[in-house]
């Protein structure tokens, strides 16, 4: 696939100089389903990354509430367990690894009698700088549970014990879970997933067309009160600190900027939103840059006619010089694709 594909969807300006510009593709679905913007190459299959966590915490909900506890086996406390909000929230986040995301994922993982050796992702230092440089002034080392996706983890090994699938091997893509998972990811986006490799918390990557990731992502909004979808996208919302950080994460800030709104990103440069009247947006930037994911997605709904308003202080980012702001990122969307009324399934 040649650059030429995709479209422009940012530029960042240094002292009024274009210095760089952002090359990739972004859909808008509304709350139909029907394709309302497009532009590049949104039916191209792309690799999820992170952004697919909401979807892989549903599964992980709804395989632990599959069965109930009939026999009396303490399933029925582990789905619990995984309902509870600010859980399933880090179930669904990238957190940042500071010592409440910690002592959460430990609980977690204390309801199923497991500690933090079961976790499968790699050691890691916690992306909140303050708490990594107090870990390294300790003499502290590297830590999986301080890893952003030890919450996935988590969510994953106890939904292996309510189920009494096994926990060893939970990340093979042949394990009960993870078929789950891709069954899970494939009815709310409507198409199979694929490619499939491993990411880099060693879980199955799943790939899809970023029309499949927005309907993913409207598919959580628009769910009935109650159901494990709608209980996803509610813990998001109500505890965005978990998703990401207290400070300084855009997907939190998104949230709290704009209440009700539904965000995770994920590496590489991908990005889902929804909004709480059914309107999606997916972004794929292919430099892999994540910088700009949130300013493209702002102005996708902005064009698509949703309101933003609160949401000003993300529509772009600073650029620096000796520290001071001397330019910024700002959404430059080509429209690829004229307004269309077609459903895109």
């Amino acid at each position: 696939m040649t650059a030429s594909r995709y479209a422009e969807l940012a530029r960042v300006t240094r002292g009024g100089f274009i210095e760089s510009r952002h090359l990739g593709s972004v859909v808008v679905l509304d709350p139909t389903g029907a394709v309302r913007l497009a532009a590049g190459v949104p039916d191209e299959p792309v690799l999820l990354r992170s952004t697919l966590k909401p979807v892989q915490a549903l599964a992980c909900l709804a395989a632990a509430s599959a069965d109930g506890d009939p026999a009396g086996t303490g399933a029925a406390s582990l789905s619990d367990a995984l309902r509870y909000g600010p859980a399933l929230a880090i179930a669904a986040g990238s957190h940042t690894g500071d010592d409440r995301h910690v002592d959460l994922v430990r609980e977690l993982l204390a309801t199923a009698s497991l500690t933090d050796e079961a976790l499968g992702c790699p050691v890691d230092w916690p992306e909140d700088e303050p708490t990594r440089e107090r870990l390294i002034r300790a003499g502290a080392q590297r830590e999986r549970v301080r890893m952003n996706c030890s919450g996935k983890h988590a969510a994953m090994l106890v939904a292996c014990v309510a189920r009494s699938w096994p926990t060893q091997g939970y990340l093979d893509p042949a394990h009960p879970l993870q078929q789950h998972i891709a069954d899970t990811v494939t009815r709310l986006a409507g198409t199979p997933v694929g490619p499939v490799t491993v990411d880099g918390c060693g879980a199955p990557l799943l790939g899809l067309p970023l029309t499949g990731l927005a309907r993913t992502f409207q598919a959580l909004v628009l769910a009935p009160q109650g159901s494990p979808e709608a209980q996803v996208a509610d813990a998001m919302r109500a505890h965005p600190e978990y998703v990401g950080g207290w400070h300084g994460h855009p997907n939190t800030d998104l949230m709290r900027a704009r209440p009700g709104v539904l965000a995770k990103g994920g590496a590489e440069g991908v990005l889902g939103v929804a909004t709480p009247d059914g309107h999606a947006v997916a972004v794929k930037v292919i430099d892999g840059s994540p910088r700009a994911t949130t300013v493209i997605a702002l102005a996708a709904l902005d064009a698509a006619g949703v309101p933003v308003d609160g949401a000003d202080t993300l529509r772009q980012v600073p650029v620096l010089g000796g520290g001071e702001p001397i330019g910024v990122v700002t959404a430059a969307i080509d429209w690829t694709t004229p307004r269309s009324t077609q459903r895109t399934d």
